[in-house]
């Protein structure tokens, strides 16, 4: 096994909802571990410690839910990336991705010659989208 770079998402009680959301969008496997399955009791115990995302196109998006008493990180400035030349699938992508949030710029040809949109999702998580060398 080599070494990998995967985003991991921060929410504070959402993060169950979301990666479902992101498996509607991405497909794959979802694995979820609560705070509960560890031992926690209460209101906590509901929350997921840790959940992984492993798509079919071979991405793997981790996230958490923010425990009581703990600060979640915010404002950290980073937008996840997807880019390539599968047309089709990035443009569903982005369409799946917008319909609950917001589009911060369309999907469009840019001057670069790639079809670029970005876009904030229904959980706050900005999206950027990058097609390689596409017509519109």
């Amino acid at each position: 096994m080599g070494t990998n770079l995967n985003p991991y998402l921060h929410f504070t009680d959402t993060a169950r909802a979301a990666m479902e959301f992101y498996r509607e969008v991405f497909g794959g496997t979802l694995n979820v571990m609560t705070f509960g399955d560890m031992g926690t009791e209460g209101p906590e115990a509901t929350k997921v410690m840790h959940a992984q995302l492993e798509t079919p196109s071979g991405f793997v998006l981790m996230a958490s839910d923010t425990p009581e008493g703990m600060e979640r990180p915010t404002g950290s400035g980073i937008s996840v990336s997807l880019s390539g030349d599968q047309t089709e699938e990035l443009r569903g992508y982005f369409k799946h991705l917008s319909e609950s949030g917001a589009v911060t710029m369309p999907l469009e040809k840019q001057m670069w010659g790639d079809e670029f949109g970005a876009c904030t999702d229904g959980y706050g998580v900005d999206w950027l989208v990058n097609i390689a060398g596409s017509a519109t």
